[in-house]
């Protein structure tokens, strides 16, 4: 990076921290970052059908599945609002 003229401070980023037991909802979400439909104002919500199939992978309870699915879509909002928020 220095040897190209970089320095850390040109890369902003935020750090983001989350529970432990949020770690595979999270892992999830990063895996399906780029299963975004999207329509003329951009991004929609995520490929569902993307997310089914690694779901079903992870050979969950019905509870379990449905729960993390819940934090999937939690986790889609937020960044829908966050998407969206930087058009206004």
């Amino acid at each position: 990076m220095t040897s190209f003229g970089f320095r850390p401070e040109d890369y902003a980023h935020e750090v983001v921290h989350y529970w432990p037991d949020c770690r595979q909802a999270v892992d999830l979400f990063i895996t399906v970052g780029t299963q975004w439909r999207t329509g003329f104002n951009g991004p929609t919500g995520l490929d569902y059908t993307a997310i089914y199939p690694l779901l079903d992978r992870l050979r969950l309870s019905a509870e379990e599945w449905d729960a993390l699915l819940t934090d999937i879509r939690v986790m889609e909002e937020e960044a829908l609002e966050a998407m969206h928020e930087k058009d206004e």
